[in-house]
């Protein structure tokens, strides 16, 4: 390639950032890194009326918590195209503006909001699309139709306009997509978009191009919804004379429904019960909370993992991938053209693939939380914690299940699963028990191993088959019928409290 790489990931603060932002930002970072390039943040907040306090401290927030760290930019700190954000950067798009008017491809539009509807009412009257295009705009008050002493006045009386694009009538714009390849659009089917606005801020489009050439942005890597609005920026690139440095461009799959059938919501994942944010939001002006990936329980590298193959296929079997794995592995030729199915139950599994992965030191942390705010006081040694880690890794499939899966190892079950007993209790268990609580008391050492001897003896001085006891054994100690090794789990809670939970459920199970 011949210059730096450069990429940049550019949300509006109009909300929380979608999963779906969050692989576009992801495959940009991954991109910049495969190839020794920069990638930065920059907020895109020309549109003021969408503005929505704390959306751009939530974007950043969210991707510091998943790894997706940027060289520049808004929250990561500034770099030679400071500022990053395109409220700050007003002033300087007004001269561009007025370049491309200068130079014949834009015009000043005085027309106001009521001729504009009327154009269109008269445009559907005759069934034509209604828009603001090479045909429409010699109808209407513009720079073009108006005198030029006209214009002059309306100008310097402060008169409200907007800077249209002039777009050249029946033209084929193509350009080379890096995923979608040759892509065509003829200019009959778009309309002259609004640049700049008498208020002095820029449009969307204006300030994208003028940006991304300021910033030597070389490739531009985005949504498929973006897609129609490529067209336009290629055609602005020619009119400023910015060709021979346009981006590449790339516009990547959507994130679809589980069922396929269109884009991936938020109602869909409040019907399905999953997040389809990366972290907590709260609306500020209705208070309603929407759920997010961490505080599901979902661990950040699971997440990127995810994301990186909704639309993107390594070209190998493989499916678990560091963050630096994902870079080695990353090209945008492997990326698809069509959408990618969200699977609420595969995102699962990664996750329960990376809490495998975590050392017991690792998470503990979300245990002794768990501890903590369930009133559990700290005499339990960080040992005992350690160990009920290992213990539990295999059985949860998010961090925030922790306490559910190992709450009998700190508290003695209080109930018991009905279905077990009633099944699995006969008349020779209260004897049973009572043997294995002498069994018990006798060993000097109470490891797994001699539990299991002592526990076995039991068994056939009773003459009792260990498939009809051992179920019942493990909910008489925890009160549920699945979990770990039984008898590590006797070993680690200790001869006391496992002859102690013993002789509870002889006093409260039937005899």
């Amino acid at each position: 390639m011949d210059r730096r790489v450069r990429v940049r990931f550019a949300p509006s603060p109009t909300g929380p950032l979608h999963i779906g932002g969050v692989r576009t930002a992801l495959y940009n970072y991954l991109f910049a890194h495969k190839h020794g390039g920069d990638f930065l943040i920059r907020i895109e907040d020309t549109d003021q009326t969408r503005y929505v306090p704390g959306a751009e401290e939530y974007i950043i927030e969210s991707l510091k918590w998943l790894g997706i760290v940027a060289s520049e930019g808004i929250g990561f700190g500034d770099g030679p195209h400071a500022p990053y954000r395109q409220s700050e950067r007003k002033p300087m798009y007004k001269q561009y503006a007025m370049q491309l008017i200068e130079a014949g491809h834009a015009y000043y539009a005085f027309d106001t909001a009521e001729e504009l509807e009327g154009m269109r009412e008269r445009l559907k009257a005759s069934n034509v699309d209604a828009k603001y295009d090479a045909i429409t705009r010699g109808t209407m008050k513009n720079s073009l139709t108006l005198p030029e002493d006209e214009v002059k006045r309306r100008l310097e009386a402060g008169d409200a306009y907007v800077v249209r694009f002039k777009l050249p009538r029946k033209e084929e714009v193509k350009f080379s997509d890096e995923i979608r390849g040759w892509v065509s659009f003829n200019t009959n089917q778009l309309d002259d978009k609004v640049l700049f606005k008498s208020d002095g801020m820029p449009t969307y489009h204006l300030a994208n191009v003028v940006d991304d050439y300021l910033m030597q942005i070389t490739h531009v890597i985005r949504g498929e919804e973006w897609l129609p609005s490529a067209p336009l920026h290629v055609l602005l690139y020619r009119a400023f004379g910015w060709e021979e440095v346009m981006p590449k461009f790339a516009h990547l799959p959507l994130l679809l429904k589980p069922e396929g059938n269109g884009k991936l919501s938020k109602r869909d994942g409040d019907r399905l019960g999953f997040p389809v944010f990366p972290m907590n939001w709260i609306d500020p002006t209705s208070g309603e909370l929407s759920s997010g990936y961490k505080q599901a329980g979902y661990l950040p590298e699971a997440v990127v993992n995810l994301l990186a193959l909704l639309g993107w296929n390594p070209g190998t079997s493989q499916e678990l991938f560091t963050l630096d794995e994902l870079v080695q592995a990353f090209s945008l030729d492997r990326v698809s053209k069509s959408g990618a199915k969200f699977d609420q139950n595969k995102a699962k599994w990664f996750n329960q693939q990376y809490v495998r992965k975590l050392s017991d030191e690792a998470l503990a942390p979300f245990l002794q939380s768990a501890l903590v705010e369930n009133g559990i006081n700290s005499h339990f040694k960080d040992a005992f914690v350690l160990k009920t880690c290992s213990l539990i890794k295999e059985k949860i499939s998010f961090t925030k299940e922790v306490w559910e899966y190992s709450k009998y190892f700190f508290i003695a079950p209080t109930s018991y699963d009905e279905g077990v007993i009633k099944k699995r209790w006969t008349d020779k268990i209260p004897t049973l028990l009572n043997d294995l609580v002498q069994g018990f008391d006798s060993l000097n050492d109470f490891t797994h191993l001699s539990i299991e001897a002592a526990y076995n003896e039991a068994l056939n001085k009773n003459e009792v088959l260990g498939k009809d006891f051992l179920q019942l054994f493990r909910v008489i100690l925890s009160g549920v019928a699945g979990g770990p090794p039984l008898f590590e789990i006797a070993e680690l809670i200790g001869k006391a409290e496992t002859i102690k939970r013993i002789q509870n459920a002889l006093e409260k199970l039937p005899n």
